[in-house]
């Protein structure tokens, strides 16, 4: 069989990478002989987190237009024509069999080029409300794979297929690497751990909750996993100091934090929500309301009607985080309960559907 090749892009945030890493996985699993080249945004994490898993990167000119006037925006068109230029040409030098992208706008140029030259795009969406990249996108994309129920609200229904978001391969069984992350965070075995996460970039009130609230965290007898993102590194790195604190920008070793964690405080993103209902581990999401359609809040409350999980809004945290945290913490049963009911809405099974679907569009080429 001849060698394939695989153009993928996705950025700007974790939840966009991460789907495409694992997406290439996959592929370069089946297909070991594989051509695979990542197409992201100049300045943006996936440069580094990319290269880290191993792939090859370019970088556009792009960035997203911002919630308010100003410069950025008078340059977007500029950027955008730029990215389609520079795109067309590594489309044209690479000849791909698919181009997947999974949102950012680094994925809109590079897919658009591609659907210029007939070659077969997917597009994975990893949200309960779409994405702009995608939803333009979306006409011309051979399939698109949605993670939610009811998104012919934005993409036409005869090309969307429900798969799930596509996580990192060793989330999947977590708990037979217990002993190896208590080693590696240099944990005590029988306190409880606390897992705190803001996202790649972090959450500023989540982290302003947490530093609040640290001495009565503290008294609950728990050790924390405290990843603050890169933004905030600087103010709470101190914390460092303390006993049973640790501070990471950070973290590369997702696995083993889910295998320590007891408890898991974190944001409502797309992919935040995937990977813990995979991994199992009792939640309060503190959903973002800086997002599109308070898509987070939404996410977030969906898996408390189903008894998966606690949720706290952003404007309830100083009424409701201490009992709700304190409740948690100290009930056994009700940790046992959250765990067994949000890993029933898990699909371990999205990265292997979405992969299927390109070797699809593979076959009727």
């Amino acid at each position: 069989m001849r060698k394939l090749k695989f153009i993928l892009s996705g950025g700007g945030t974790g939840g966009h990478i991460y789907p495409a890493i694992a997406i290439a996985d996959e592929l370069k699993k089946r297909h070991p002989k594989a051509e695979f080249l990542f197409v992201g945004a100049k300045d943006r994490m996936e440069m580094q987190k990319v290269p880290a898993a191993g792939y090859t990167i370019k970088g556009l000119w792009i960035s997203g237009l911002q919630r308010k006037i100003s410069f950025e925006n008078f340059l977007f068109p500029i950027k955008l024509l730029s990215s389609f230029l520079k795109s067309k040409k590594i489309v044209r030098q690479m000849k791909p069999d698919v181009v997947i992208g999974t949102g950012g706008f680094a994925s809109g140029p590079v897919l658009k080029a591609a659907q210029k030259r007939k070659i077969p795009t997917l597009v994975q969406e990893q949200n309960s409300f779409a994405g702009m990249a995608n939803k333009w996108l979306a006409k011309d994309a051979s399939k698109i794979c949605v993670a939610y129920e009811n998104m012919n609200q934005f993409f036409p229904e005869e090309k969307i297929l429900f798969t799930g978001n596509p996580v990192r391969a060793n989330l999947i069984d977590v708990r037979s690497r217990f002993n190896q992350a208590i080693s590696h965070f240099k944990l005590q075995p029988g306190k409880l751990t606390l897992l705190v996460l803001g996202g790649s970039l972090g959450a500023g009130k989540i982290n302003q909750t947490i530093e609040e609230n640290l001495d009565f965290l503290i008294d609950q007898n728990v050790q924390i996993i405290w990843q603050c993102g890169k933004l905030y590194f600087e103010t709470y790195s101190q914390y460092n100091r303390k006993k049973n604190i640790q501070v990471y920008a950070f973290l590369d070793e997702m696995d083993l934090a889910y295998a320590a964690a007891d408890v898991v405080i974190s944001r409502a993103g797309a992919l935040a929500v995937s990977e813990l209902c995979l991994v199992g581990r009792p939640v309060v999401f503190i959903p973002s309301p800086n997002v599109a359609e308070d898509h987070q809040a939404k996410n977030a409350q969906a898996l408390e009607s189903a008894g998966a999980a606690e949720v706290i809004l952003e404007k309830e945290l100083h009424q409701k985080f201490k009992n709700k945290l304190k409740e948690l913490l100290n009930s056994e049963e009700r940790r046992n309960q959250l765990s067994e009911n949000i890993q029933k809405l898990a699909k371990p099974k999205a990265t292997e559907q979405i992969v299927d679907e390109i070797e699809k569009l593979i076959r009727k080429k």
